[in-house]
């Protein structure tokens, strides 16, 4: 099986042609720079709703002016069915990552992730089927779990969904299959176990957790524990989510048609996270004395999350690469200079 470090180089050595939706996001962009890299040429969609320019801005930095200019945006919705057809010309790979995320968004507003999700990935699912891309890859979630209590997850068994939102993604999952019964479109899903890392954005009332505490501590701001701290996920770096994507799209017929977790199978309760951060922050010379405050537990969550990752190890090559606590100290560089930009 050919390892992550082998696709690269092989991709490097011929090029293809990629659709990464979402690209202005914080998932998206780092797929667009991992794939620019490597000089791939990247198509992006992206209608702005949670990506930002700044992300585009910060990859053009970190690449090659050659390597940039294989890169087109194309500012549009994947709730308009013209776009995506005009997205997927000509494309051999789709990595699908537009969505509107977030459990307590989905609460808030139920019609516009479902128009989002679901509408939209349909919308992008066609015209790729149309277009007869070689593979389509997308960002599924492992909120599809539901209720189901056992630990770790592993993808042939899940229970009721807790949010709008995870209907939303198993919705994705269902119309994946049915495209490979119906018209022979075998697809991958992806899904994603609380994915973090540079570029996620730590603002908004929809933050993740690991930039908004981060973000928290080095201002020296109060940070809200939602329950009694001992809520537990499978936080997973970005590096790794993009790793998966990557191996998803290129492999064999065989593996497709299928889902995979991406994660690290390994837990880590929110009230560890807290110290995790404070320490890699102590290193870096920013001291947080604080302790966390406790609030209620929210809404439309599960209480413990891990994921079982063999199926992905054995089907894709899937291999992470960074653990929970290498991938903070990667990111933490990012996260502080965020901080004195806002600042500034």
């Amino acid at each position: 099986m050919t390892t992550y470090e082998q696709l690269l180089l092989e991709l490097q050595q011929h090029p293809k042609t990629w659709l990464v939706t979402g690209a202005a996001g914080f998932i998206g962009s780092n797929l667009l720079e991992t794939l620019l890299k490597h000089d791939q040429v990247v198509i992006g969609l992206d209608n702005f709703a949670t990506g930002h320019q700044r992300n585009l801005d910060e990859v053009k930095s970190l690449v090659s002016t050659t390597q940039w200019a294989r890169f087109r945006l194309i500012n549009g919705d994947i709730r308009d069915s013209n776009t995506c057809e005009i997205a997927c010309k000509g494309v051999n790979y789709v990595l699908h990552q537009a969505a509107l995320g977030s459990v307590p968004r989905s609460i808030n507003d139920p019609i516009t992730s479902n128009d989002t999700n679901i509408t939209g990935f349909l919308n992008i699912l066609v015209a790729a089927r149309d277009a007869k891309v070689d593979s389509f890859t997308y960002a599924a979630s492992s909120s599809t779990y539901g209720d189901h209590p056992a630990l770790p997850k592993v993808e042939d068994t899940i229970g009721k969904p807790l949010s709008p939102y995870a209907v939303t993604k198993y919705v994705n999952e269902l119309y994946a299959e049915v495209f490979a019964k119906t018209y022979g479109f075998r697809t991958i899903g992806l899904r994603y176990f609380n994915i973090f890392g540079q570029r996620q954005d730590p603002k908004g009332a929809y933050a993740a957790v690991i930039p908004k505490w981060t973000a928290a501590m080095i201002a020296g701001d109060n940070v809200s524990i939602n329950g009694d701290g001992e809520t537990s996920r499978d936080f997973c770096f970005i590096e790794n989510a993009v790793q998966a994507n990557l191996l998803a799209a290129v492999s064999k017929n065989e593996a497709r048609d299928q889902i995979y977790n991406v994660a690290l199978n390994n837990r880590t309760s929110l009230n560890q996270l807290f110290s995790t951060i404070k320490n890699c922050l102590d290193t870096h010379g920013i001291s947080y004395i604080k302790s966390p405050t406790y609030s209620d537990f929210r809404s439309g969550d599960v209480r413990h999350s891990q994921a079982d990752i063999q199926k992905a190890a054995s089907k894709l090559g899937y291999a992470p690469k960074y653990t929970i606590n290498q991938g903070i100290e990667k990111a933490m560089p990012w996260y502080i200079n965020l901080a004195k930009k806002t600042n500034a």
